[in-house]
């Protein structure tokens, strides 16, 4: 059975909202777009993460291990993705749902 975060960032994803949490310590406010499970077969997110607080430099794509993930939220507001895709995401090697294929190829 999947955990609440995953639960609650695959709400996020299916209704294109923002989510809110602490990572490493640190909040992060995120757009997320990818979730599944990486090839260790924990439960992954790829997000954007464009505010909050961070190690480096912001907006920036996050993989996120949503065991280390705490006090989630969502809410409405803008939708945010990074302008580049010129490499293959590693984070989630068996993806769940990809915004872009289950979400908006529907539309």
């Amino acid at each position: 059975m999947p955990s609440k975060a995953y639960a609650l960032f695959r709400k996020a994803i299916l209704t294109e909202q923002q989510a809110v949490c602490v990572y490493d310590g640190r909040p992060r406010e995120l757009c997320p777009h990818i979730i599944g499970h990486n090839k260790s077969g924990e439960e992954v997110v790829l997000a954007w993460q464009f505010a909050g607080e961070s190690s480096g430099k912001l907006p920036q794509w996050r993989c996120l291990r949503l065991a280390q993930v705490s006090d989630i939220g969502l809410r409405k507001g803008p939708w945010y993705e990074g302008g580049s895709h010129r490499s293959e995401q590693t984070c989630v090697s068996a993806i769940d749902l990809d915004i872009n294929i289950h979400v908006r190829k529907r539309r």
